[in-house]
């Protein structure tokens, strides 16, 4: 391969870098932000002082938002109700991508035209609700992971990938005797590992950063998830309240410092909180960056 070595193709490469690192910075500055914040002093952050990098280390915010019970039992709410809600999707989505993929599906054009019109109609937020409560839902886990096991679109994006499988190698397994059981299994499956993965992916962050229907399908505040606990230390500063009720924290001195009021100390376990709650899908994904690259152009090209 040679080489454009001209000084056109020189500025061409600098004016890339220069906007894929302006890029990289915006993309990280929220987050090294919101790290940042919730490990430095109160008096940084008072005077807005911190950006990027902390100032004045503490870990007092993480100690205090542990001290309660409800952060940690919302996070524990958090990973049982994204575990269950993604493995449910993708069976649900795999059973049913795959055999809308096959041609020799009987009424398959049909089926699928029931499949896209689900996209753009609904039945409503009221009709859902009293759905839910009626089949008896109600305030329990399988009313934020039964309502919405499978995404349209995402359905859609299977099924073309399933399509995009040459057609050789269920015709040999069918030959060998296979059931279509199987060959979803041992063939299809196996095959498919980056569609998979991205559609997990985003399934996963679908039902992490989930808060809308916890608010509606659930009564007690012990089945919260994360997202609703965060909401409520957002918007109405609950869990500092009930830290100054236990006497697990002083305002002023524990969070931010002497002198400092509640509004800092309140910033301090906002962010941390934020983190928190990040911190999750930043492990994950390494996991699947490998399938992810490849998985998201599923659709944009069959054969």
């Amino acid at each position: 391969m040679i080489r454009d070595r001209s000084i056109a193709s020189g500025i061409l490469d600098i004016v890339v870098h220069t906007f894929l690192g302006f890029l990289l910075l915006v993309t990280l500055y929220p987050l090294l932000h919101i790290a940042s914040v919730s490990i430095s002093g109160g008096t940084a952050i008072a005077k807005n002082l911190v950006t990027v990098y902390p100032i004045g280390f503490q870990l007092n915010a993480y100690k205090l938002i542990f001290q309660t019970a409800r952060i940690p039992l919302a996070f524990k709410n958090s990973v049982i109700y994204t575990s269950l809600g993604t493995f449910i999707n993708l069976v649900m989505t795999i059973t049913m991508g795959y055999p809308l993929s096959r041609k020799k599906l009987t009424l398959r054009r049909f089926y699928t035209t029931i499949v896209v019109v689900t996209m753009f109609f609904g039945g409503g937020l009221i009709p859902t609700f009293i759905l839910v409560k009626s089949l008896g839902m109600y305030n329990t886990i399988w009313a934020l992971v039964i309502p919405g096991a499978i995404a349209t679109w995402n359905l859609i994006i299977m099924r073309t990938f399933f399509q995009a499988l040459p057609d050789e190698f269920e015709e040999s397994a069918y030959l060998d005797g296979a059931t279509d059981i199987l060959i979803l299994l041992r063939i299809v499956l196996p095959l498919s590992k980056a569609a998979i993965a991205t559609i997990g992916l985003f399934y996963l962050v679908s039902h992490w950063n989930s808060w809308f229907e916890a608010t509606i399908y659930l009564k007690e505040s012990g089945k919260y998830p994360l997202q609703v606990v965060l909401r409520e230390i957002v918007i109405q500063g609950r869990v500092t309240e009930e830290l100054v009720q236990k006497g697990m924290m002083s305002l002023a001195d524990q969070v931010g410092g002497a002198g400092l009021d509640e509004y800092i100390s309140l910033e301090k376990i906002k962010y941390a909180t934020l983190f928190v709650s990040i911190v999750p899908m930043l492990v994950v994904y390494p996991f699947i960056q490998k399938y992810f690259a490849k998985g998201v152009m599923i659709g944009s090209l069959k054969g």
